[in-house]
């Protein structure tokens, strides 16, 4: 069955040559189109592929009916509707790695351009003007470059920067002064980096706490002179607050590639003789072009062929090593949570998961996603996934915890799931065998060895001499045959379970037949 691919945006050739490379690809480009024209157009693709022109609102995402994958050959994601993406189980990935060297590249440029005034004399030159005096410049070296954001970027021009022998001070929510140190760099807060740096350069993704982060406030704490560069994205300077700053003379100078609104034309910062732009060009190499492409093709393929993606954007991402480890467990987790929904028969309002042995020294998170989607799913249906299943369980009001333990209680990893709902509390455990695949070892306080596959009867019943032959007898008279049986009990004569594995799925009114055992407390039909 082929999967049909959707490209909107202007990728290179090179670029989705792993797309044309794999069976079964069928690949539509169409650059032209139109909202509306997309809109009826996507309901017939599996996979669409943009970068930053299309527009993939809302809309667009509820009329596309067979979308698994969006991938954007770039870093941002400012084009694409998360929240509606998530919603609708449409994994988004992107391409961060791919363009960092150009972006870094261009950010150097700009800082040198912006020390040395190169543009501006340029235009003079162009001008029929030779005024040195007018554009004397400033050395790198012994400056301090105040680095915003110590992401994959930002730790690049930071890397760059040194070579300049210029002095760096970065902050980064997630920098610890012990990488600081290791990297060379000094370390401080977003207050302690405004104030000490002579140019100062921004590497955050723009979020409702880093939009206009400098703001007129920020330019406040600055030194008289500062230089501020801007090759991340529009919005985290505050345009109105830099341009009144350079009128100042607070602000000597200004290097912008991105802007709050685009394209950036008429706009009075452009009038302003200390500031130089470029038309959003931080990624604008044959390379860099090239290789986002490469890197979401890749992951378009690996996803709709079954794989896990590198880069994905609603999804928290897992190392491969990481990964390795834990896959084997996903169709273990999916399954206890099905068989534990059918158990209960009632619907989750909190839902605890339990990680022992080395599972509790591993990030997972896919794991609680693929259990929360077996939980889901007999009540939404194949409409849950990987992608949505948490964000399903938090509107539906469902908590759902992680719990990590080194004890095993024998086995190796254990994974028990616990479920609350309004009446009762039930929970299961499973592990992986070596050589024997998934197993359920264990139902509330019962020991089992059962494989979550196929038709299960779960039997609650009073351990008495005789229940097992006449639960088969019954069994038999509807033409039901036992696979495979499990029995355990608290005590001699008290409460036990009956786990049978059978060959077809047994209707209710076979079921109740069943409860007509005198013995028999409660009867339970899973299907996994």
């Amino acid at each position: 069955m082929p999967f049909h691919i959707l490209i909107t945006d202007p990728l290179s050739e090179e670029g989705i040559q792993p797309l044309r490379n794999t069976e079964n690809m069928n690949i539509v480009i169409d650059t032209d189109l139109t909202p509306e024209e997309l809109a009826v157009k996507i309901a017939d693709f599996d996979a669409l592929l943009v970068r930053s022109q299309t527009q993939v609102t809302s809309e667009i995402i509820r009329k596309a009916s067979n979308l698994k994958i969006i991938g954007r050959a770039g870093v941002g994601v400012d084009n694409i509707d998360l929240d509606a993406a998530t919603e609708h189980g449409i994994i988004v990935v992107n391409a961060p790695n791919g363009n960092t060297n150009s972006a870094a590249e261009h950010t150097m440029a700009m800082i040198m351009s912006l020390s040395r005034k190169i543009p501006q004399a340029y235009n003079a030159l162009k001008n029929h003007q030779w005024d040195r005096k007018k554009y004397v410049g400033v050395e790198l070296k012994d400056k301090t470059l105040g680095v915003v954001g110590l992401g994959r970027i930002g730790s690049e021009v930071a890397s760059r920067a040194k070579g300049q022998r210029m002095n760096i001070i970065a902050y980064d929510p997630f920098l610890t002064e012990e990488r600081a140190d290791k990297m060379g760099i000094g370390y401080g807060t977003i207050e302690e980096v405004l104030q000490a740096a002579d140019f100062i350069t921004v590497h955050t993704p723009l979020l409702k706490e880093t939009k206009h982060l400098l703001n007129a406030d920020a330019f406040q704490t600055m030194k008289k002179g500062v230089q501020i560069v801007n090759c991340a994205r529009g919005g985290i300077i505050d345009e109105e607050a830099l341009y009144e700053a350079i009128l100042s003379k607070k602000v000597a100078g200004a290097a912008l590639d991105v802007f709050e609104e685009e394209p950036f034309l008429n706009n009075k910062l452009l009038e302003l003789p200390e500031v130089i732009a470029t038309p959003h060009l931080g990624a604008s190499t044959i390379e860099a072009q090239e290789n986002v492409a490469i890197d979401v093709s890749h992951d378009v393929v690996t996803f709709l062929t079954g794989g896990s993606v590198k880069n994905p954007v609603n999804l928290p991402s897992v190392p491969r090593e990481i990964m390795n480890k834990i896959e084997p467990y996903f169709n273990l987790a999916e399954k206890l949570g099905s068989f534990l929904i059918d158990l209960t028969g009632e619907v989750a309002e909190e839902v605890n998961i339990f990680y022992s042995g080395d599972l509790s020294e591993v990030e997972v998170a896919p794991l609680t996603r693929n259990t929360v989607k077996g939980l889901l799913k007999r009540h939404l249906g194949d409409h849950v996934n990987d992608v949505n299943a948490l964000y399903l369980a938090e509107r539906k009001g469902i908590s759902v915890n992680e719990n990590k333990t080194s004890s095993t209680k024998g086995f190796t990893n254990l994974l028990t799931v616990e479920v609350r709902t309004k009446s009762d509390v039930r929970k299961v455990s499973g592990t992986l065998l070596n050589g024997m695949g998934p197993r359920i070892v264990k139902v509330d306080n019962y020991s089992v060895d059962v494989t979550p596959v196929g038709h299960i009867v779960v039997i609650h019943h009073q351990d008495q001499p005789g229940v097992i032959g006449r639960m088969g007898s019954l069994l038999a008279q509807h033409h039901i045959n036992i696979a495979t049986m499990q029995v355990d009990r608290s005590d001699i004569g008290g409460n036990a379970i009956m786990m049978l594995t059978v060959d077809k799925h047994i209707e209710e009114k076979e079921l109740e037949t069943l409860k007509e055992l005198e013995e028999i407390y409660d009867v339970t039909a899973i299907n996994l």
